[in-house]
């Protein structure tokens, strides 16, 4: 409007403040489904093997469905804008686990891992519901950047000190009590590179000289945290882990690469990877042993010795054509001694088909996903590179794991996400979980200060 010649600007109306409501309804319904599906793998478990329905099934059933309730009853009540589908996702995935660890254990009656197994997967999920109801902002975990960094350092470093199991120094066994270090270690790796990048991304972007092309920072700033890099890995090569050195290279070169957009550093990644691999390729006995079964699985039927692991594995996931055998009615126990953790896939495989393999790499994209889409909703730096870090933990993870028993790539020994035997892996990945929903949590927030409180 206009007033003696002076025309006055009249100020829009205020947004209308966006209220996001919560999306749990969904997240329970799916949760049901999850537990669903897994008691009806127990009982078809049962019905194949023999002819009844097992007669722990109720107690199963009622078992895993209490843990995801409490779980989904903690993210309600502290993360109620969170995703609805990381949460059903784990519970599925450690559904099917324990139902083809059950399993496998009728097979090998003296060696029974699912009790052991579903122990462990209730510490997880209590590991989960702690860190939905004390984390209450992801940005805190900046805080104790170097204390993470050194623990992790540590962890890695004490299977030193105790006598390798199958080649590799990555236990601590104690009293008939053993866990794996390293599974947790790759958490706290993951904050503290986020932290770090998050903090000096301006310098490693901007700073420095360029070289060839590429903008590289100063030693300054990207000394540190290669020297980490570099002890890390040369703890896990001492202790003939390289799945794990793999893992957390592949980590390191991601979150570069997310902090910087310097394509440049895939490319260096990709080289220091194949340089490294050739090398402790050649120098380790261990390592270069694997390498030739992966060059030749069918060597050792050929020199009448009987298929090997790798040969079983890809005897088992061809015998599962399209639609499997059925639950209870492979043969892949004929792999051995780690066809409960290394080779627990052959299982689906061979038992599922490619039908029930592709959903459950589906479950393990979509869940990636779901970690991604929070981290590009995410404001803050730290919290955009550790959704991306923890996404790509799982995804690296999956990719080494199924890389190997397909004969993709070497075998390394790591455990599949959820679903292999180990119990210091079905934790740390419930506390992965539960980071990504506290963390999509923090994302909606974002996008909307007048949501829910």
């Amino acid at each position: 409007m206009s007033k003696a010649g002076i025309t006055l600007a009249t100020a829009d109306p205020p947004a209308p403040a966006v209220r996001l409501t919560g999306r749990r309804g969904v997240e329970l319904a799916l949760i049901v489904l999850a537990v669903g599906l897994s008691v009806y793998g127990y009982c078809a478990v049962g019905l194949a093997r023999n002819g009844t329905v097992p007669p722990g099934a109720a107690g199963y059933g009622a078992g895993l469905g209490v843990l995801a309730v409490l779980a989904h009853l903690a993210v309600r009540w502290r993360a109620p804008l969170a995703d609805p589908l990381p949460l059903p996702i784990g519970v599925l995935l450690n559904g099917v686990g324990l139902v083809l660890i059950y399993r496998l254990d009728l097979e090998t009656p003296g060696d029974r891992a699912a009790p052991a197994q579903l122990i462990w997967s209730t510490l997880g999920v209590a590991l989960f519901i702690a860190v939905i109801l004390v984390l209450r902002d992801h940005r805190v975990l900046q805080r104790y950047t170097y204390v993470c960094v050194t623990v992790a350092l540590v962890l890695l470093t004490v299977p030193i000190l105790f006598p390798a199991v199958n080649g590799a120094r990555i236990w601590i066994r104690v009293a008939g009590f053993s866990i794996q270090p390293g599974e947790f270690a790759k958490v706290l790796l993951a904050v503290f590179f986020a932290a770090y990048l998050a903090a000096n991304r301006g310098a490693l972007t901007y700073a420095g000289r360029r070289v060839g092309g590429m903008q590289l920072p100063t030693g300054r700033v990207l000394g540190p945290i290669v020297a980490v890099w570099l002890v890390s890995v040369g703890v896990l090569v001492l202790e003939r882990d390289l799945g794990t050195s793999l893992l957390f290279f592949g980590l390191f070169v991601v979150l570069l690469y997310v902090a910087t957009g310097r394509t440049g550093w895939i490319a260096v990644g990709l080289l220091l990877a194949s340089l490294g691999a050739v090398a402790v390729g050649r120098l380790e006995p261990h390592v270069h042993h694997r390498i030739e079964t992966w060059l030749h699985p069918f060597a050792s039927i050929e020199a009448g010795e009987g298929p090997n692991q790798l040969a079983q594995s890809l005897f088992a996931f061809a015998e599962g054509g399209m639609l499997g055998s059925g639950l209870g009615l492979g043969h892949s126990v004929l792999i051995g001694f780690a066809v409960k953790s290394d080779f627990i896939l052959a299982t689906a495989g061979e038992e599922l088909g490619l039908a029930g393999l592709s959903a459950i790499f589906l479950l393990y994209g979509l869940l990636v996903e779901r970690g991604y889409r929070a981290g590009l909703a995410l404001r803050d730096p730290f919290g955009r590179l550790l959704a991306v870090g923890l996404a790509s933990l799982v995804a690296l993870q999956v990719f080494v794991i199924a890389g190997g028993v397909t004969g993709l790539i070497p075998l390394t020994g790591m455990a599949m996400p959820f679903l292999a035997q180990g119990g210091s892996s079905v934790v740390t990945n419930w506390a992965i979980v539960a980071l990504l929903v506290r963390l999509s949590d923090c994302a909606r927030r974002q996008a909307a200060p007048g949501a829910l409180r």
